[in-house]
């Protein structure tokens, strides 16, 4: 530690696709971390296969560097609105903020929010202007903009008198000024190390220190993450933990580690500025501070952003339960929650009431749901999950829902559709500029209008358009947005599907199965080119006579089926509907299976109803 001349903190921030993790990447190559023989992937800190299959970061990250002397420890934040809980965390342990712009696409929604959340803790960020080989650069003009946003988020004049740096991230290049000659990052590090007043290292205050993040290890157990705010921690010390109810509880540090490079370096001994990683200390929160016994000083706690979405999770009772997964009880699924609330702040869960095994799960979105859901399933866990469902808030005697402003770019020709869709799911249009063949409009929308939307604005625009969703508000509710338009195919048995019966039931509906797919009763196989549910029997076959010969008709020939990916599930199926989630398989289905049972409860909901109006 004592050639270490200081310590900085800083995190780097952006829309999605500005390339942060691209720039980490280049931090690192450039600062002699790997071997000269290591072979090393794109997006190195994008450590976890969902990250590396989608290209996107879900979950933060550390590392640090050592320039000129000076260690600077990077944190990698997602972009995703529904990860905002990381973002959020991340701000309170770092110096500055490196916000990276995309220099054609400009500043994006998901800016405006990490922005917001660095100038409210009075970070003064440093500008990055990413992708400056663009043919459609317009890097002034984006620099211009990103200065009308600071204002419009009530920087103060610090904050406006934010340096400027112009690069390309893949190529691990940055500039001052748009016409220098650099080969490096070293321009971005030194205004780096001239903007940034370094930690100095120092023994004498008393320990303060705030959780920031979590993990696990298999051996150590839950793991604190945070930065040393004063003073210095010691392995094997005794420490006072300041909990989130206001009690202290007394513990000792089993295992101290800080970042070098990707790793995590075992040490006996930390100093103030550093990011260090704790063991030892069984219930650890997000928020909570670790003092001094003799001195106890805790700092504010950590407000984390409330969910908006929630969902069932089910044990999966189909008749298909427990062909491939290994964990399908109640049990597994309530051990394996409660492991995910270890590291996952931005989750709540909540158990069923005792006439149903289950939990309600809620979460910042879509994304953040399904991404917990796929992580699970390639685990093994088997479970039935219902149509996810916006969290309500009173507010002030007003029933309100949480609301997104979208930014939909989308050629010309497909406009039009665009901004008639989003209008009948509630939405209102702010702006609308149309440019170079391309409209952009801006609309705040209800998030139950935008559930399962995604895919369809794909197919609307064929693919050309881009999307962009960040949360906005709470605003009154909305009022009814019309559901989905057709019904579905029920299967009327338990088999295997036949050619035969499907490319007979195709002339009225989508199938969603091919044939030799085995299905159950209850099991959804296809979309009604009507408005009602259909129950048919997708088991049949063609009956052979001496007459009718196996090989005596042309040989049938099928469409091929419509598949589903989890998120386009999850918003198809309606409240009397299930998605049967397994490590080879997502299924749809009926919550109640069979036909009579189904019918019985659809007139029992009748009769409440006309109770309830003739009183």
């Amino acid at each position: 530690m004592s050639n270490i001349k200081g310590i900085i903190n800083i995190a780097v921030i952006a829309h999605v696709d500005a390339g942060k993790s691209t720039l980490v990447d280049a931090f690192l190559n450039q600062s002699n971390v790997f071997r000269a023989n290591e072979v090393v992937p794109d997006c190195v800190m994008d450590s976890n296969d969902l990250e590396r299959e989608r290209g996107i970061t879900i979950y933060s990250k550390n590392c640090s560097i050592m320039y000129n002397g000076y260690k600077i420890n990077i944190v990698d934040t997602p972009g995703h609105a529904d990860f905002s809980s990381e973002v959020e965390r991340i701000m309170k342990t770092v110096d500055t903020v490196v916000l990276l712009v995309d220099s054609s696409e400009g500043p994006m929604p998901q800016t405006r929010f990490v922005l917001k959340k660095s100038l409210e803790r009075g970070l003064k960020p440093i500008l990055f202007i990413n992708k400056i080989d663009k043919k459609d650069q317009r890097a002034e003009e984006v620099v211009d903009l990103t200065f009308d946003l600071f204002v419009e988020l009530n920087a103060d004049d610090q904050q406006l008198d934010f340096p400027i740096v112009y690069g390309i991230a893949k190529e691990g290049i940055a500039k001052r000024t748009m016409e220098e000659e650099s080969t490096d990052l070293s321009p971005l590090f030194e205004t780096i190390l001239s903007h940034v007043e370094p930690y100095a290292v120092s023994k004498e205050e008393p320990l303060q220190l705030q959780v920031s993040s979590l993990d696990y290890d298999d051996y150590v157990g839950r793991l604190g993450i945070g930065r040393v705010v004063r003073g210095t921690i010691k392995q094997g010390e005794q420490i006072a933990v300041s909990k989130r109810g206001g009690t202290v509880e007394k513990a000792r540090v089993s295992k101290l580690y800080v970042y070098e490079g990707l790793s995590r370096a075992e040490v006996q001994e930390a100093y103030a500025g550093d990011m260090v990683v704790i063991a030892g200390i069984d219930d650890i929160s997000i928020g909570e501070t670790i003092c001094n016994p003799s001195f106890i000083d805790p700092m504010p706690m950590i407000v984390i952003e409330e969910p908006t979405l929630s969902m069932n999770f089910l044990i999966n009772d189909s008749p298909f339960c427990g062909r491939s997964g290994k964990f399908v009880t109640n049990r597994h699924l309530k051990n394996r929650l409660d492991k995910e609330l270890e590291v996952n702040v931005g989750l709540r869960v909540d158990a069923l009431d005792s006439v149903q095994d289950g939990f309600r799960v809620s979460g910042r979105g879509e994304l953040h749901l399904s991404i917990l859901l796929e992580n699970m399933r390639r685990e093994g866990y088997e479970v039935a999950v219902s149509k996810p469902q916006v969290l309500m808030k009173n507010i002030d005697g007003v029933r309100c829902e949480p609301v997104e402003r979208v930014i939909a770019i989308v050629p010309d020709e497909y406009s039009g559709s665009v901004i008639s869709e989003l209008s009948i799911r509630k939405g209102l249009m702010e702006t609308m500029h149309a440019e170079d063949g391309y409209t952009r409009v801006e609309f705040v929308v209800p998030t139950r209008g935008l559930l399962g939307y995604r895919s369809e604005f794909v197919n609307v625009t064929r693919g050309e358009g881009v999307l962009i969703r960040s949360f906005y508000e709470f605003q009154p509710y909305k009022g009814e947005i019309p559901k989905r338009a057709n019904g579905v195919l029920i299967s009327q048995q338990g088999g295997v599907a036949m050619s035969y019966s499907l490319f007979n039931l195709s002339d009225r509906a989508t199938m969603m199965i091919d044939a030799g797919t085995e299905v159950y009763e209850g099991m959804i196989i296809g979309i009604n080119s009507r408005r009602d549910d259909m129950v048919v029997n997708p088991t049949k076959n063609k009956k052979l006579t001496n007459t009718r010969a196996s090989g005596s008709d042309d040989a049938i020939k099928l469409l091929p089926p419509k598949i589903f990916n989890m998120e386009e599930a999850l918003t198809f199926i309606e409240d009397d509907e299930l998605l049967e989630i397994t490590p080879d398989s997502l299924r749809m289905r009926k919550r109640l299976l069979n036909e009579t049972d189904r019918l019985r409860n659809r007139n029992k909901v009748f009769k409440e109803q006309e109770i309830v109006e003739t009183v």
